[in-house]
């Protein structure tokens, strides 16, 4: 069995590659930044998949890029150039892969209670083997036949990215709690006006962005003739904001949650402004949905092939790619303080930081030993569910997918 303790610098215990700079930690924060190391590996590989120029290696496949893609995309009707979406199918083969291995892990992986379980030593170490797996996967995945394979994959991927997506909700309020109760401890241990005034502007921030986005909202992606639906969108988003904000400081609440306030509200407020950007960035009408480069005044004098109707990379791709890759790292490396949370994404109360690490005194070390290693956390029952663990990284690759093609 190879252990954690046997694997270099990433995989915890053994002296760093980089002079020995990784620090002694739990195995269960170190296992579960592995898996998000493979997860970003897999990611990587995908954006690969959409350089400029990569579509003529990509159309070599045998079989990959025959007749184009005809109707078989949703919402795209007639023939569209293979040349244009050779670069979104690769992605899909690659997120099947990486989704595919993770969904595995994650039914065998059910009802694993502490490390003592057989299993738990599969989920903790082989990784070479769980590495060429995956691997695997993801490469036979570029010889399934097309037929209905993008079309029932689409709709899995927009399934798993929407259930990602609470996920991602549950991390950022989660986040900002954690913020504020950090702050507030801070102001009544002392110098309070200092903190009270650093959590009033934290606030004021983002409540001043988020005005700004709706402004910047209603002057650029509606018209006063049409665009019914962005001014929708923008509207009920914007009340129910204010709703909330309204809500979480009422007495009752206050009673509840007496650490809830305003903070908590203007993340969520500034998240709610990203998506509801994101949706109107797919609005298919162009006067609703003017490119980033139009708005900051670059106009461009390429015009569009015919069929050609999908783009490599644009403002909002970037920005969901950057929020997937921190929710990832801060499911990965943190178990929340909130109960409820807990209770929800299926971990436990115990605090699993590297830096929260310590040997147990169990004479497993000699004084003076300074070699940096995992310590098992786990004997007495696991921290978190690796089955749920596994599943929410099965989501993030559907996410991420469907982030990486535009949600086509």
């Amino acid at each position: 069995v190879l252990s954690l303790c046997q694997i270099p610098c990433l995989c915890g215990s053994a002296p760093c590659l980089l002079c020995r700079c990784c620090p002694s930690g739990n195995n269960s924060t170190i296992t579960r930044l592995i898996y998000a190391f493979f997860l970003l590996l897999g990611v990587s590989v995908a954006c690969v998949m959409l350089i400029p120029g990569m579509e003529e290696q990509l159309k070599k496949i045998p079989g990959f890029c025959d007749g184009g893609m005809g109707t078989t995309i949703p919402g795209v009707h007639g023939h569209v150039n293979c040349d244009v979406l050779v670069g979104y199918k690769a992605v899909y083969r690659v997120c099947f892969g990486m989704a595919m291995f993770f969904l595995l892990f994650s039914l065998l992986m059910i009802k694993v209670k502490s490390s003592n379980d057989p299993r738990a030593a599969v989920h903790n170490g082989f990784w070479f083997f769980k590495f060429a797996t995956a691997l695997a996967i993801s490469v036979g995945a570029f010889f399934i036949p097309e037929g209905p394979f993008t079309t029932v994959w689409f709709y899995v991927g927009m399934a798993g990215a929407f259930c990602f997506i609470l996920i991602q909700l549950v991390l950022l309020i989660d986040f900002a709690h954690s913020w504020n109760e950090s702050w507030v401890e801070k102001m009544e241990e002392g110098n309070s006006r200092c903190w009270y005034a650093a959590l009033l502007s934290a606030t004021a921030v983002n409540y001043l962005l988020s005005l700004v986005a709706i402004v910047l909202f209603y002057v650029y992606y509606t018209h006063p003739e049409g665009c019914s639906e962005n001014k929708t969108f923008i509207s009920v988003n914007m009340l129910l904001c204010i709703g909330a904000s309204v809500m979480s400081i009422l007495p009752k609440i206050q009673e509840s949650q007496p650490r809830s306030g305003l903070l908590q509200s203007s993340v969520i407020t500034i998240y709610t402004m990203y998506l509801t950007w994101s949706a109107m960035t797919n609005e298919p009408d162009r006067r609703c949905n003017p490119s980033l480069l139009s708005i900051i005044g670059y106009n461009s004098t390429t015009i569009p092939t015919q069929g050609q109707v999908v783009q490599w990379w644009d403002a909002q791709g970037i920005v969901g790619l950057v929020l997937f890759l921190l929710c990832v790292l801060y499911s990965s490396i943190r178990t929340s303080n909130n109960s409820q949370v807990n209770k929800l994404m299926l971990t436990s109360d115990e605090s699993t930081l590297i830096e929260d690490g310590m040997p147990r005194s169990d004479g497993s070390l000699d004084d003076g030993d300074d070699v940096h290693r995992a310590i098992d956390n786990e004997r007495d029952g696991v921290t978190y569910s690796y089955s749920f663990f596994h599943f929410m990284l099965f989501l993030a690759s559907l996410y991420i997918m469907m982030t990486l093609t535009n949600w086509y």
